[in-house]
Order: structure tokens, then sequence, then C-alpha cells
């Protein structure tokens, strides 16, 4: 431990105890000293067993998230996989996770990444998967998008079949509408402003 560039060659390296002698003060006081008490707290043991969907509300919105995709056929999300190559996380919980992030207003992949990590009803969703922020966008970007139009068609007709909502009433803008062919509505200003009128 000695530099040849800083010390000279009389210079002690081994470590010596100074004489200095330490008095401690007694305090004579009356009272009684006690210890301190915590409530028993230890962040490294070992996880204990339990079921994370009894954290979970019974009318939570990821109890609702997971049963509709859950009652979707298994066929809308798997044909859009070719197969092969390394295991994928399953469509259905990437599903799950992208809707209950969106249903939260976190847009982002880094964002419902984030949600993963932190937040209870998304653990549940994901079966405790934690997939990273590029899984997330390429999943979104590459399979989600194909399947959103199927799938949207499978809920509403799930939707429908349990009684949830009806084909009755249209709402478009605030406006309420009588039922017609959705391109009437989309094909110009002039037939917006008929329907809204009538």
């Amino acid at each position: 431990m000695c530099n040849p560039k800083i010390t000279n060659p009389n210079y002690i390296t081994e470590q010596t105890s100074l004489p200095l002698a330490i008095q401690e003060e007694t305090c004579n006081s009356k009272k009684r000293n006690y210890a301190p008490t915590f409530i028993p707290y230890n962040n490294q043991q070992g996880i204990s067993l339990f079921d994370i969907q009894d954290l979970i509300p019974g009318n939570h919105v990821s109890r609702v998230i997971d049963e509709m995709i859950e009652s979707i056929d298994d066929e809308v999300f798997f044909s859009h996989y070719k197969g092969g190559g390394r295991s994928s996380f399953h469509p259905k919980m990437m599903t799950k996770v992208i809707l209950y992030g969106y249903s939260k207003k976190v847009y982002s992949s880094r964002g419902i990444e984030n949600l993963l990590s932190e937040n209870i009803p998304v653990k549940w969703l994901a079966a405790g998967q934690e997939p990273d922020h590029r899984t997330i966008n390429r999943f979104r970007s590459e399979q989600f998008i194909n399947m959103i139009d199927s799938l949207f068609e499978e809920m509403i007709l799930l939707l429908i079949e349990q009684n949830y909502i009806t084909m009755e009433n249209y709402f478009w803008m605030g406006q309420k509408l009588k039922p017609m062919p959705i391109s009437i509505l989309l094909c110009g200003k002039k037939q917006r402003r008929i329907s809204r009128e009538s």
C-alpha cells in the first residue's frame, strides 16, 4: 500500500491505535430506558402463498376484461400467428393487459410495462408475467392491429348475447340517431345534418 510517487521510505503503512481515552458520560436519570418496538417487517422473506385474485374486488374492470377476453374463441387470436420460432406470450394475456391499460388511460408501451410491475389487477391479468415495452409495442403493431376488427365484432356479439347492450339505439357525437347503416353517416356533411334533424 505504498505509492512511490507520493510517499517516502519512512512512511508507515501499519495501523496504530490512538492514545486517547474516551470517557463515557453516565446519565443518572430516574426514567427507565425502553427499547423501541416495531411491527415485524422483512422484505427479504419468502413469498407467502395466497391467491392474488382475492385482492381484486368482484366488480373491478379487470374482471370484466378477463371475462370478455376469455369468452372469445382462441381461433380469433391464433389465426394471426404463423407458428414456429420462440414461444410467444399468450395473445389473450397481451390483449387483456393492453385493454386494461387503455381503460386506465395508459396508452404508451412503457406506461403499460410500468403497470405490469406496479398494479395488482394487471399482475393478475398477466398471471405474473411481465413482457417488456418492446414486446408490448411489437404485439400491438403486428398482431393486435390485425385482430382488432374481428375482436371488436366478437365482443359486440357477446355483449348482445349476454344482454349488456341492445342494437335499438345508436348515439353519435352525443346525438341520438335512428338505426341506419353506418355508411350513410360517414358519406358527407349533408347526410349527417339530415340524420341529426330527423
